[in-house]
């Protein structure tokens, strides 16, 4: 009875097998060509001038590409933490079970069913010191009120962080409450008849336990980080000057824009180590350490 099963299986698995082998082939053959082009002169046109480390050295001494890295160190620390602690704040709040649960999973989850690109041209209108929010105050009576953080090169990049946890937050808050749910309704009878605070039980408790939807969480919003380059550039395009700066948007404009293909492809070079680094702790825990305990 089992060799039906096994053939038909067999049959689908050498039926997608061609289309497999051309994706893969492709796509590491154009991870292998780009990391190539990054140890090359190549400029207009790709070229195999090798030139080693060249291209690197000139990256790491370029400031617009430290501004960006240091752009997003501090996104990246904020949109995660600020993603996590009011995904987790608005879990908790539907786990109430609140009237209208559906109203706020849909209106909390809303923002996350839009594109970066939709996120921050709304949010461009609403900060626009012209047009949005400081305008709509200073019209309603009080025109001394100053809002200019997206045109402020010391607080751009936080109105980018505020827009981006605005988007985020609510895929988190999904994953979390689902985490809620599956806490076993005893281990919240045990506490109340201990007498536990609910704060505690949340921090010392509820929290150990979604510590796999956690990791999971942080593993989505990393990534997210790594490739911001649509909000940015539709918020802000980088400024004012590189106040907002990020690295896809710097690899991209000197691919398309600056006609220095073996600088961009270092550039693209170092933001795939960084996603491999974001990556590793998740493969390791998935496949590595699962391993080891099985």
């Amino acid at each position: 009875m089992k060799y039906p099963l096994i053939s038909s299986r067999l049959a689908a698995r050498l039926t997608i097998l061609p289309f497999v082998v051309i994706a893969l082939t492709i796509f590491v053959g154009c991870v292998l060509w780009s990391v190539q082009l990054s140890f090359t002169s190549s400029k207009l046109l790709p070229n195999s001038d090798f030139v080693g480390l060249d291209q690197y050295i000139r990256l790491f001494n370029t400031t617009r590409w430290i501004v960006s890295l240091k752009n997003m160190l501090v996104f990246g620390v904020l949109f995660t933490s600020g993603s996590l602690v009011l995904g987790f704040l608005l879990a908790v709040f539907i786990d109430q079970k609140v009237r209208a649960e559906s109203f706020f999973r849909t209106v909390f989850l809303y923002p996350h069913a839009l594109s970066f690109v939709v996120t921050g041209l709304a949010w461009q209108w609403f900060l626009n010191p012209a047009l949005g929010l400081q305008e709509m105050v200073r019209v309603a009576g009080w025109e001394s009120f100053t809002f200019d953080w997206l045109v402020n090169r010391d607080f751009a990049i936080y109105t980018v962080v505020f827009a981006a946890i605005w988007q985020a937050s609510g895929l988190v808050m999904a994953l979390m409450l689902a985490g809620l749910r599956g806490v076993d309704p005893e281990i919240w009878k045990a506490t109340k008849i201990d007498g536990v605070p609910t704060w505690r039980v949340y921090l010392h408790v509820i929290v150990p336990i979604l510590g796999p939807v956690i990791f999971t969480s942080v593993i989505l919003l990393s990534l997210s980080v790594v490739k911001g380059y649509d909000i940015v550039v539709a918020m802000t395009g980088g400024g004012p000057g590189i106040a907002t700066e990020v690295p896809a948007k710097f690899v991209l404009d000197h691919l398309l824009q600056r006609a220095n293909i073996g600088l961009a492809m270092a550039g693209a070079t170092v933001m795939l180590l960084t996603v491999i680094a974001a990556l590793a702790p998740w493969l390791y825990v998935k496949h590595v350490k699962k391993g080891t305990n099985g």
